[in-house]
């Protein structure tokens, strides 16, 4: 046998108990060593590791083990400038055990979040996604912040490095909730967490509540900004969800502008999810740009006829705008891991940063009672001459022992007891030094330094006041600039098929029974998406629901085929009927809300040959007058009548109907189209989520129909008209919103900026598609208070006059003549105007005499050459002034004052009807 095979044969495992296995078919027998013996332990070992050493942050201070090593090297390094990146790495390979590209992407990440460290040159960008360049070519140094918070030798427990040869920290002593501002977020073996980044000031403002003993209420925000809605959040434990989305802007029609991205994207991604959107024909859009730079800015551009409110819905529902986020707040605590909630983590934070301080103060204490000791012992030793008493002494034993029996007679006026180490201290004090000695400024040292103990010791007695203190100052040091960056939202829930571009054609073939997007060849049906249903129903009186495929059989000889949107209660079906061959005739109106996909639901009473004679699809609940022809052959004494379908209610799709004939009938003719016999539908706009709805959420805004409009004014004085369809989008600073009536007039007060007074103007809206400002364009002006209703009076307050308060006045605002929507209007000539508020007039008639005031802007318009010809609007606004006088609902007063926005003005009103 040659060496190899000594080798071999030396090398062969030898058999264990037990794991041997009959083997081949010659008998020889095969050695098997099972894994799991042999793994076991070796996988729970690394597991542990990775969860307790790499992927999860510790609890008490918010870090994992290389972001504690590159901070605890860095601050080694330490010298008020700034070190290359590199540099910093090589110092951190001696803590941490593991190759340069993880320390270098983990410090990175940090410089990113700029918190605790203060970087220079190219960094990458969060927003694009770009990478950082290379460590040698950047810097870094620890922030003013990260010295201030982070770090303390003396609160410090310390451990050996990896190899022995250092001593790094088994916490670093934050004094912060930093695990709360930073966020975390890793994958560990069998375990993940993901803990998302919070404000710094509002951290601090919930860390000083729960020291005061309040519950904290705290949300994440991100640094990329964007919205994001909450209700969900769940305290940012496992099953808790976040919904961020993209601030999108509707620049013009054709244009809309992304300022701010979801939080966990880039502008690249971003961009790369529309684009695909755009290919498999969710959304339409022309074009897209990237402008950004140091902020977002991407434009995207629209084709002609493009809703641009219907687009921005569309890229939440098929984009990376929108994405949800769910959280799970994992954490070591005592090399366990743990899941906890931001709430609790802030908490003992909290507790924590009480604790450090308190050491820190005892530490204090201690170092100044041991300089007062020691400031104690030289002035006594110098004063009363105890260093003579060594002079004669022969043997340092003899020294020390003189020196003790000088003092004896003075240790009460020590802070502690005398020990050997004192007495060795004052020998070392020199004669230059005892010869210069100033008992006036000895005495005032220590007396500063009693000061010093007695405040230390307030503190102590007080710790959690001077913790409450610590964080105040923190703020105000480092809170600038920090201010929230994601809006918190309600979001409303987004239809996808309601929102989605209509990528395809539906095509049919009735006789065959084939409905798809691929059948070019047969009868088009109408525009579609491939994420729509359809509704189909067969002359048999069968009614079926499927989804949208490119050919798929939906049964022979089709009457009626469409898109299908559930929970539509407006779009009614008509249908005359005949139960059984030669059965009776009924007819029925009925909506189909819900279905089951691809079920089958008959129509009729489900006998066999059962017939559909008639059959119409209204949109908006039309009921139309037919033309019933009986056979010829029938006893009927009347063989041709009409019957109207206003006649019946609308009821249920399984619903029986009402008989029509018991004779047989030839055919059925529509003789007259219907008018819909359905009410106005009643629109709410609910200011949570600035969205219209019919669930009765928020404030009912009137009953629609046709080409109703929705009138909106904005703080900034511009109105604008809206339809009222569910997907249209609203500002947020919204003074006011009703039903837009042509014969209704606008007061209005606003603050001009250029001649710095109030004016009062009153002006009727006209019918346009643009936003129109009402008030002067100067730089400061802003709208006071606005109304709608035809009688109102507006509340002046003034400001204290020589300390004395100045009554209200009130001012009728029929007096103010009705003028040009660019009129200036009229001023204010009050001194001193605090602010002006609008109240209904208690004293207004029930019954509203517009046609006054329509006279009046018909004569003004006359006068400013505005109207042409002058009977058209007058016939208009007498139209509309009709329709306003049977409209039921009567005048409300709504006040909105909402504090949470910045102006430098006055507060707002509204006077809603």
């Amino acid at each position: 046998m040659d060496d190899k095979g000594k080798r071999d044969e030396e090398e062969t495992p030898k058999e264990l108990p037990g794991n041997t296995a009959e083997g081949n078919s010659t008998g020889d027998e095969a050695r098997v060593t099972h894994l799991p013996q042999l793994y076991q332990n070796w996988f729970l070992d690394y597991a542990s590791y990775v969860i307790l050493e790499r992927a999860v942050p510790a609890l008490e201070d918010g870090l994992k083990p290389v972001q504690r090593r590159i901070l605890h090297s860095m601050m080694e390094l330490e010298d008020g400038r700034y070190n290359k990146t590199a540099n910093v790495i090589g110092n951190t390979m001696k803590y941490h055990p593991h190759g340069d590209a993880s320390i270098g992407d983990a410090m990175v990440q940090l410089g990113q979040r700029e918190l605790l460290i203060d970087t220079q040159g190219n960094w990458g960008n969060i927003y694009t996604g770009d990478s950082a360049a290379a460590p040698r070519y950047i810097e870094a140094r620890l922030s003013k912040f990260a010295l201030d918070v982070v770090f303390n030798d003396e609160t410090t427990i310390w451990q050996a490095s990896y190899d022995g040869r250092n001593k790094e920290p088994v916490l670093l002593p934050v004094k912060f909730p930093l695990l709360l501002a930073q966020g975390a977020e890793g994958i560990a073996v069998g375990l993940a967490c993901k803990i998302l980044p919070h404000n710094f000031n509002e951290l601090i403002d919930a860390s000083i509540n729960v020291l005061k003993g309040k519950k904290p209420h705290i949300y994440p925000d991100f640094p990329t900004g964007g919205m994001a809605d909450f209700s969900n959040y769940n305290d940012g434990l496992k099953g808790g969800k976040v919904i961020v989305r993209a601030k999108i802007n509707i620049t013009d029609k054709k244009t809309l502008v992304i300022t701010e991205i979801p939080f966990g994207t880039t502008t690249t991604s971003l961009i790369d999810s529309i684009v695909a959107a755009n290919e498999k024909g969710k959304i339409k859009i022309r074009n897209i740009e990237d402008n950004t730079a140091e902020l977002v800015e991407i434009l995207i551009h629209l084709p002609a006829g493009v809703s641009p409110d219907k687009t921005i819905d569309a890229l939440y529902a098929f984009t990376d705008c929108a994405l949800s986020i769910s959280p799970n707040a994992c954490v070591i605590e005592k090399d366990k891991p743990r899941f906890i909630g931001a709430s609790e983590m802030l908490r003992i934070a909290a507790e924590r940063t009480v604790q450090l301080l308190q050491k820190e103060l005892e530490i204090k204490k201690n170092d100044l009672t041991e300089q007062l000791h020691f400031a104690s012992l030289e002035k006594i030793f110098i004063e009363k001459r105890i260093y003579r008493d060594i002079e004669e002494c022969e043997t340092w034993e003899e020294v020390l022992e003189a020196i003790d029996a000088g003092l004896k007679p003075h240790k009460k006026k020590f802070p502690r007891e005398v020990t050997r180490e004192d007495i060795i201290k004052l020998t070392d004090i020199k004669i230059k030094r005892i010869s210069k000695y100033d008992a006036f400024i000895a005495e005032e040292f220590m007396k500063k330094l009693l000061d010093q103990m007695k405040t230390t010791q307030h503190h102590l007695d007080n710790i959690i006041e001077y913790t409450i203190d610590y964080y105040k100052e923190l703020k105000k040091k480092y809170g600038e600039g920090r201010e929230r960056k994601t809006e918190i939202k309600a979001f409303d829930t987004i239809v996808a098929t309601q929102v989605v571009a209509t990528n395809q054609k539906l095509y049919v073939n009735r006789i065959e029974g084939f409905a798809g997007t691929s059948m070019r060849k047969d009868e088009f049906v109408c525009d579609c998406s491939d994420i729509d249903d359809i509704i189909v129903f067969r002359r048999d009186g069968t009614m079926l629901v499927t989804k949208v495929a490119e050919k798929a059989f939906v049964g022979k000889d089709i009457i009626y085929i469409n898109t299908f949107k559930r929970n539509d209660d407006r779009t009614t079906y008509n249908i005359v009927y005949r139960d059984g061959p030669k059965g009776t005739t009924f007819m029925k109106r009925f909506p189909v809300t819900s279905v089951i996909r691809d079920k089958e639901y008959s129509l009729t009473r489900g006998n066999e040959g059962s017939e559909i004679l008639y059959f119409t699809a209204n949109l908006n609940g039309e009921a139309e007058v037919v033309t019933i022809n009986l056979k010829a052959t029938t006893t009927a004494r009347v063989k041709i009548f009409d019957v109207n379908f206003a006649d019946l209610a609308i009821k249920g799709r399984d619903a029986m109907g009402n008989v029509v004939t018991k004779y047989p009938v030839r055919k059925v003719n529509q003789k007259e189209k219907g008018v819909s016999t359905l009410s106005a539908q009643k629109i709410w706009f609910d200011d949570t989520v600035h969205r219209l709805n019919t669930d009765e959420r928020g404030v009912f805004i009137g009953d629609f129909a046709g080409e109703d409009k929705i009138l909106v004014i904005t703080q900034d004085g511009q109105y604008r008209l809206s339809n009222f369809e569910l997907t249209s989008h609203f500002e947020e600073d919204i003074v006011h919103i009703g039903k837009f009536n042509p014969a209704k007039v606008i007061s209005a007060v606003y603050w001009e900026g250029e001649k710095k007074k109030y004016y009062v103007k009153r002006f009727m809206p006209e019918l346009t598609d643009k936003k129109v400002k009402f008030i002067s364009e100067a730089d400061a002006s802003q709208l006071e208070a606005v109304s709608d209703l035809p009688y109102v009076i507006a509340d002046i307050k003034f400001s204290k006059e020589k300390g004395k308060e100045l009554p209200d006045e009130k001012l009728d605002l029929k007096e103010i003549p009705v003028m040009s929507i660019k009129a200036l209007g009229k001023p204010l000539n009050y001194s001193k105007v605090k602010e002006v508020q609008f109240i209904a007039d208690p004293n207004a008639p029930k019954e509203l005499p517009l046609e006054s005031l329509i006279e009046e802007v018909v004569q003004s318009k006359e006068e400013e050459n505005e109207m042409s010809p002058v009977e058209e609007l007058k016939t208009k606004a007498i139209a509309a002034f009709q329709k306003a006088k049977s409209d039921p609902a009567a005048p409300r007063p709504k006040t909105t004052n909402d504090k949470s926005k910045k102006r430098k003005g006055p507060s707002q009103t509204s006077l809603d009807l």
